[in-house]
């Protein structure tokens, strides 16, 4: 009985190896690729740089008198005004009534009319106004989705207008067709690892067409089964491993010599990494909800409040740009009072009173009594943050998970509800960042501690962190590549078999 459920292992693992072995090579390495280079995204540092400064001079409307000539009557979730459609100054607003809720539109600055029918000129425009005007730019054609245009972040500007720049970075633009706006980049370098890094990596061939729907399936299946063969595989590879004495040929694996042996050696010294990687990125895709917690996220409105229409004797934008080189307005709502948050090219926003076009500071005192009622809880206790810790971090801007937005010094919040929600809050714009409860910090250990190894004490002594990261991914290759041969020598084994 025994040696049966042994044949059956070794069965189980060699036949289910022969298929998953393809799938560890290209995840092994593809994952180096995403250490440098992550999926192709325009960072909030890079669209700013790029925003054509906003010229006071400039016979600007007000927010006001913008949303009324566009026929806008409620008030919109967001509203910016920025020099991003086709190199003129447009309010970016996001509607927030009936059906039309969630849809973003331009609104032209100084006529108050609607941006619609963004064409291949318009896309054109907004490009070269991108590149600053020194570079040629070619169209390329509209596409509802592409390799690199994946995120549903970008469902609401879809379909995309496809420019080119003729920049040494061989840049690839992607233009909103609702507000005519840049809402992607895409340098050639990136484009060229996207297809060898984040592309491959997250299976992401299945996007975009017939297996769209399934692609979460498929993803949740290839994990389970790569997590079967590395459990079964350390398993055989310790059954096979002669710990009390050593074979006949002196050495304590059966195999003498090639691929076998080193597939074997491997896999003993590299089981535990290609087990905890196939399992947190398993982890990734929140398998059956493990992650979700059911309550809904912090009520903004202790903080935001609602917006509004624009305050009577409200400053005009002429005075909202008299601070210098600005490159964007957005107007928020915070603690009961209207203020307008201004960008520059880099650096953190000046906050400005509404109606005086003042610099103005969010009482400290106030904002914690608001930001008690983000949740319907107590305050268990609130922590300043001036660096970044094991929860609020931040990565290279092009890597999986960085280009966010991730100020320092700020609030951690810590309620004592059932989920024990923490919130990060911006003390100087007022801003909530992000929030996460026990489930979601279960996935940060779960997910991102054991597939990036984001931990600071590694991070912070780069490239220990790069030489670790790299070497296991190397043995992971090591592994995976002498199997792919293995089971290709045993499919062609098989097949002379067959037809003889």
């Amino acid at each position: 009985m025994r040696s049966r459920l042994k044949r059956w292992l070794y069965l189980l693992h060699r036949w289910m190896g022969i298929l998953m072995c393809a799938f560890f090579v290209m995840w092994f390495a593809s994952g180096v690729v995403m250490m440098y280079v992550g999926y192709p995204k325009l960072t909030p540092a890079e669209r700013l740089r790029h925003l054509p400064p906003l010229d006071p001079a400039e016979p600007l409307l007000g927010p006001g008198q913008a949303l009324a000539a566009a026929g806008i009557a409620a008030a919109p979730k967001d509203l910016r005004l920025a020099a991003a459609s086709a190199g003129r100054p447009v309010y970016l607003a996001t509607l927030a009534d009936g059906s039309r809720a969630g849809t973003p539109v331009a609104i032209d600055a100084t006529t108050g009319a609607m941006l619609g029918g963004i064409d291949a000129a318009h896309a054109l425009a907004s490009a070269a106004a991108y590149g600053g005007g020194a570079v040629r730019a070619h169209y390329a054609g509209l596409v509802d989705e592409d390799a690199h245009t994946h995120s549903r972040a970008l469902d609401a500007h879809r379909p995309l207008h496809r420019v080119l720049l003729d920049d040494e970075a061989g840049t690839q633009l992607y233009v909103s067709s609702r507000t005519g706006e840049v809402v992607r980049d895409a340098t050639r370098t990136e484009r060229f690892w996207n297809y060898a890094g984040a592309w491959i990596h997250w299976l992401y061939p299945f996007r975009g067409n017939l297996f769209d729907r399934h692609w979460a399936t498929i993803v949740d299946a290839l994990s389970i089964a790569g997590i079967a063969v590395a459990l079964t595989g350390t398993v055989v590879g310790l059954l096979r491993w002669r710990f009390a004495r050593p074979y006949r040929s002196g050495s304590r694996s059966p195999y003498r010599a090639g691929m076998m042996r080193w597939h074997h050696l491997a896999g003993l010294a590299f089981a535990l990494t290609t087990l905890t990687w196939m399992f947190s990125g398993l982890m990734s895709m929140n398998p059956w909800g493990l992650f979700s917690s059911g309550r809904g996220g912090p009520s903004m409105a202790a903080v935001y409040g609602d917006m509004g229409a624009m305050p009577a004797g409200a400053a005009s934008v002429q005075a909202l740009l008299a601070g210098g080189d600005i490159r964007e307005l957005r107007w928020v709502h915070r603690l009961g009072r209207e203020l307008v948050l201004a960008y520059g090219p880099a650096g953190r926003p000046t906050l400005l009173d509404v109606r005086t076009a003042q610099a103005v500071r969010l009482d400290a005192d106030e904002l914690r009594r608001a930001a008690a009622g983000l949740i319907a809880a107590p305050v268990a206790r609130i922590q300043v943050l001036d660096r970044y810790d094991l929860h609020y971090y931040d990565r290279a801007p092009h890597t999986m998970t960085g280009g966010g937005d991730k100020p320092l010094p700020v609030w951690r919040i810590e309620f004592d509800d059932p989920a024990a929600t923490w919130v990060h809050l911006d003390p100087h714009t007022g801003s909530v960042l992000n929030s996460t409860d026990r489930p979601r910090r279960a996935s940060r250990w779960l997910f991102a501690m054991l597939h990036s190894w984001d931990w600071l004490p590694l991070l912070e002594r780069r490239p220990l962190w790069d030489a670790v990261m790299i070497l296991l991914s190397l043995g992971g290759f090591a592994l995976s590549a002498t199997g792919l041969v293995i089971g290709w020598r045993r499919l062609r084994l098989s097949g002379h078999r067959f037809r003889a």
